[in-house]
């Protein structure tokens, strides 16, 4: 996937006629940093992805689509996608993959206890999540409100700024995420 995931980034950046180091200045992100992802040096965190993603305007899993051969009605537990950032304690199963003709999907992700994420900014301002907590406990922050989250509880909200996903440090999380 990592192969995959490196060539897709580097046919993007030719596509929209970028340099690297144009690219680093949209994502934020160093030029070597993009040149070992693009050449499969290292695999990309999911702070780094995020980042990349968003200056082409791009989900994660939009990205990872981008690099699967085809799009299917039934996706099996055992052929969905799965990325994970081991350096953080971050899994993500692309439940319901995006398509070209279908605008939503859906995701499992769990994460590790004590585990920090923070996303600069959406992929796509606006973007709708509603984000349902399975198990654990989660505070979420979004447009500078933070919000604990139970099992069971759905958090519905539009992307406009920088989010955070943070798990106490005795607790991990598993939750569904459905983006429109």
């Amino acid at each position: 996937m990592d192969r995959l995931i490196a060539q897709r980034l580097k046919s993007l950046r030719a596509e929209h006629g970028w340099s690297l180091d144009e690219l680093a200045g949209r994502s934020n992100v160093s030029r070597a940093t993009l040149s070992r992802l693009e050449n499969a040096e290292v695999s990309p965190t999911t702070s780094v992805l995020g980042k990349v993603c968003a200056a082409y305007g791009l989900t994660m899993s939009r990205l990872i689509y981008l690099v699967e051969d085809s799009f299917a009605p039934l996706i099996r537990r055992n052929t969905q996608s799965v990325w994970t950032d081991p350096t953080i304690g971050f899994q993500r199963r692309s439940v319901s993959p995006p398509a070209k003709t279908l605008a939503g999907e859906a995701l499992e992700c769990t994460l590790d206890p004590n585990t920090h994420i923070t996303y600069d900014r959406p992929p796509r301002l606006g973007l709708e999540h509603h984000l349902l907590l399975i198990e654990g406990q989660l505070a979420v922050s979004i447009n500078g409100q933070t919000y604990d989250l139970q099992p069971g509880d759905c958090l519905r909200y539009q992307l406009f700024g920088p989010s955070t996903f943070t798990t106490p440090a005795q607790c991990a999380a598993r939750y569904i995420l459905f983006m429109v």
